[in-house]
């Protein structure tokens, strides 16, 4: 808020937040401090959107730097690609001069290491004949008490220009490389100045199969209300058929600010803070009910 209150844009304002999260140790699902794969290394992956340009970029399964959400945003600005990961995203990283760092924190280290100990034996203990098969043990990542999370931002500025953010470690315990919606653009992130912006966490790979976010801007430009367009999408969430389904959320702005929150499969909580409040306000997601889901 205060970005923007100086009279930044809101890509400015979003990677400013997003960053914030990035450098909290204690938040298990972003940036330092975010839960490893099943081999114990923290991959990033983040997205940004210029609403008013439709630029965007991302980066996925980066090792060794804390803010993949600026990473993304020198792609967007220096690169003619969207998306670039792994390999080639920590070049292009040392090239804009960010610095590497070790992002696993003992928290995070113990947390992964309860999780293998307790459910995977056989790869804590690193037995060669397991490692070389990981795939057996990727039902980790969908434990129904997993650890998983996203943050995810929707930027309105003076102009009126819009832009989203997301940033996350990913599923805890995931298939090494495995990336969700979050630097996928027009699945977990989507913003378009005209109409209106969203953005999703929870299980990606249920946003990815129906473009989630695209798909909800796009019913706002086709005349749907902020409330009707996100609840038309969570619906669809909730038909799809997926043997490992799991909740997915959203936040959702459209053109003139207004803004909500929506989830199926479990209840959850967005933060909203505009210029006019002194300090950000905690409010509920619509849950959005699953039919015929048990």
């Amino acid at each position: 808020m205060e970005v923007l209150k100086k009279g930044g844009t809101a890509v400015d304002a979003v990677e400013a937040g997003i960053r914030l999260v990035e450098s909290n140790p204690e938040d298990t699902t972003v940036g330092y401090g975010g839960l490893p794969n099943l081999l114990g290394e923290v991959e990033l992956d983040a997205s940004i959107m210029d609403g008013e340009t439709l630029a965007a970029g991302a980066v996925g399964a980066v090792k060794g730097y804390e803010h993949p959400i600026s990473i993304a945003r020198k792609v967007m600005e220096e690169l003619p690609h969207v998306m670039i990961v792994g390999e080639g995203a920590e070049r292009f990283a040392r090239e804009m001069g960010f610095e590497k760092k070790d992002l696993l924190t003992p928290k995070a280290r113990e947390i992964w290491e309860k999780g293998l100990k307790e459910k995977a034996p056989d790869i804590y203990g690193e037995r060669a004949e397991y490692l070389e098969s990981l795939r057996r043990f990727a039902n980790l990542a969908v434990d129904p008490e997993k650890h998983l999370g996203t943050v995810n931002f929707i930027a309105m500025d003076s102009r009126g220009h819009l832009a989203t953010g997301v940033s996350t470690s990913g599923w805890a315990w995931k298939y090494p490389g495995r990336l969700g919606d979050s630097p996928v653009i027009g699945a977990g992130n989507y913003a378009d100045s005209r109409y209106g912006a969203a953005a999703c966490t929870g299980r990606g790979e249920m946003a990815i199969r129906l473009s989630t976010a695209r798909s909800i801007v796009l019913y706002m430009e086709m005349g749907l209300s902020l409330e009707e367009a996100a609840t038309k999408a969570m619906l669809e969430l909730a038909r799809l058929k997926d043997r490992f389904w799991g909740r997915v959320s959203c936040i959702v702005m459209d053109a003139k600010g207004n803004h909500g929150a929506f989830s199926v499969g479990g209840p959850s909580k967005y933060v909203v803070m505009t210029e006019d409040m002194d300090a950000p306000q905690e409010l509920p997601r619509v849950e959005i009910p699953v039919p015929n889901k048990k």
